[in-house]
């Protein structure tokens, strides 16, 4: 069977890399694959795949490749120094699975074409979804390629994107090369500020002396806090960070992304940002090979070492609210600053909400908040703002029981990095805006600024 089907060299079979590759195997492909970890080709080789020892090695006589490590740095070195591009054979397709920045993408581009290899057919295509999604097949994906061989290279990739994607996952991103990264960026916004405040929410939960359990089971029946990232993290934080999913120095590498491209777009990327420190913080304890989940350490670490405290909320079903009420304000301003954007990198707003929605950086907040964002933005008052309309939420509200959720955090010595932040942000849209704003118009404050 497998003979009869096209061979694909995969390179980079780390955790997600791995259940791709193997997924591949699973329907039939011959796989050759290639990683710096002995061990791992081991693993693939016990599992039907075949080897190599060099990328170059791997490559050799296949039309199809997929790179999928972990940096642009290492892409580069594969590719270029390791002689990968050297070997892939006349007209192959090079899907690039990593998360990368989009000018290193776009300089790939032009790189190829520079040393003489303008026949490969490069599609700009970061996935999402997680290690289980891998290794089903089900992942999301963001394709951007050329408009110079956009249909050449659509056509000649689908079937593998396909093969690696759910059916309704996969998503051809307009824009040319680096509009797939861009699209990537601006999930892992959402994706950023949920892992963290997962732990945020937990670790205040904590404190608050709350079952984590019972919270883990309110937060995720909620219809304003839940999160894809918040119910997939906590059950590890039961279970001490194990087994190791994604680990800190993963997101941080994204984050490192987001901030930078926000710095060279002169976009303010607000919640990113501190959500960068407290993962910095985190990698200077050590955290960094460890499980994200394993933040929450970074919020109960203090927990009982500053002095007697005592808080207002006495019930149990008061302070799940304050959690839920928490989670709802960090949402709120994270899905605003993921459109806000995308829509200074030129992405179409509606894409980015039917892919983000359906992928890990899906939440309550995004499916509530988000329609009513990108309404504002294709009418152009964004960075003016709009009025709450009847029935629906407004700014204030939200606001206001965040600071709750704060204050209590305060009397009790929470820290709250991404609540704090949030709360800032919903003030100044406030004061400029007045008390009648609508939730969403929130997003003011980086179209104005933007």
């Amino acid at each position: 069977m497998a003979d009869s089907k096209p061979q694909i060299s995969f390179i980079g079979l780390g955790a997600m890399g791995f259940g791709m590759a193997t997924h591949l195997l699973k329907q039939g492909y011959p796989v050759t694959g290639f990683d710096v970890w002995p061990p791992t080709l081991e693993k693939f080789q016990a599992a039907g795949g075949q080897t190599a020892s060099t990328p170059a090695e791997a490559v050799a006589g296949k039309p199809y490749c997929v790179c999928m490590v972990a940096t642009a740095a290492q892409a580069h070195s594969v590719l270029f120094d390791h002689k990968a591009v050297d070997s892939l054979p006349q007209g192959a397709v090079l899907l690039l699975c990593s998360t990368v920045p989009c000018e290193y993408v776009q300089s790939l581009e032009k790189q190829l074409v520079d040393y003489g290899r303008g026949d490969i057919l490069l599609v700009d295509s970061p996935v999402s979804g997680g290690v289980a999604r891998a290794a089903e097949g089900t992942l999301s994906i963001m394709a951007g390629m050329s408009p110079a061989n956009n249909n050449a290279a659509l056509e000649k990739s689908r079937w593998l994107l396909e093969e690696l994607a759910d059916p309704a996952k996969l998503y051809i991103v307009e824009g040319g090369i680096g509009a797939g990264s861009n699209m990537k960026m601006v999930h892992q916004v959402l994706a950023a500020c949920q892992i963290l405040s997962s732990s945020e929410a937990m670790g205040f939960a904590d404190h608050l002396g709350l079952d984590l359990a019972k919270t883990i089971q309110a937060v995720n029946a909620s219809e304003d806090a839940w999160n894809w990232m918040f119910e997939h993290r906590t059950p590890r934080m039961l279970t001490e960070y194990k087994p190791i999913a994604s680990a800190v120095n993963i997101i941080i590498k994204d984050t490192g992304i987001i901030t930078a491209e926000g710095r060279k777009a002169k976009f303010p990327t607000l919640m990113t940002s501190t959500a960068e420190q407290v993962y910095f913080a985190g990698v200077g304890r050590g955290f960094g090979p460890d499980d994200d989940s394993s933040l929450i350490r970074l919020y109960n670490e203090g927990k009982g070492k500053v002095g007697p405290v005592k808080g207002l909320a006495e019930s149990e079903e008061d302070k799940i609210q304050l959690v839920l009420d928490l989670l709802r304000g960090i949402l709120l301003c994270s899905a605003a600053e993921a459109l806000a954007f995308a829509h200074a990198v030129g992405l179409d707003l509606d894409q980015v909400f039917e892919l983000c929605i359906n992928a890990a950086g899906g939440s309550k907040g995004l499916e509530k908040f988000g329609p009513e964002i990108i309404k504002a933005y294709k009418a152009g008052n964004a960075a003016q703002g709009w009025s709450v309309s009847e029935g629906s939420v407004g700014l204030k509200e939200v606001a206001d029981k965040l600071q709750a959720a704060v204050e209590e955090a305060q009397r009790i010595k929470a820290p709250v990095f991404l609540a704090g932040q949030a709360l800032n942000i919903m003030r100044l849209a406030l004061k400029s805006g007045g008390d009648g704003l609508a939730a969403g118009a929130v997003v003011k404050v980086w179209a104005a600024a933007n």
